[in-house]
């Protein structure tokens, strides 16, 4: 029994290799076998990044009270979004950062107020910065 054993675990191991073979050559679809280019890489990833901009924007609530009181569905919206093509994104998520909706307010009231707390401890009517003695 031993000896059978001995010859045997040797043949199943060959045996199961051999018939994994097939299945480990397959093939398993169609795929693109380009070289992806660096500007490529970068112009997918802005992209997918600027389809995320725009989709916080458009989660705001009140973006979407807007959107609701014009007459426009919000899966319409959605819908929309997906449908556009790269070059378009790009188009909307510059002109989403030029709009005046106060990007930029909170750094620029922190840096009043900064400004207005170094000028009154220089003047010697507050006690806030220490390096201003």
């Amino acid at each position: 029994m031993k000896k059978l054993r001995f010859y045997m675990t040797p043949l199943l191991i060959i045996a199961f290799l051999i018939g994994s073979m097939p299945v480990a050559a397959a093939p398993h679809g169609q795929a693109e076998t380009g070289l992806v280019s660096t500007q490529a890489a970068l112009n997918a990833d802005s992209s997918s990044a600027e389809r995320e901009r725009i989709s916080e924007i458009l989660a705001r609530a009140d973006v979407q009270e807007q959107l609701l009181a014009q007459g426009v569905s919000l899966d319409e919206v959605e819908a929309r979004v997906a449908a556009l093509s790269d070059a378009e994104v790009h188009q909307m998520a510059e002109q989403l950062e030029q709009l005046p909706a106060g990007a930029g307010g909170v750094i620029g009231a922190l840096f009043a107020v900064f400004i207005i707390l170094l000028v009154t401890d220089i003047l010697g009517l507050t006690d806030v910065y220490p390096f201003t003695r």
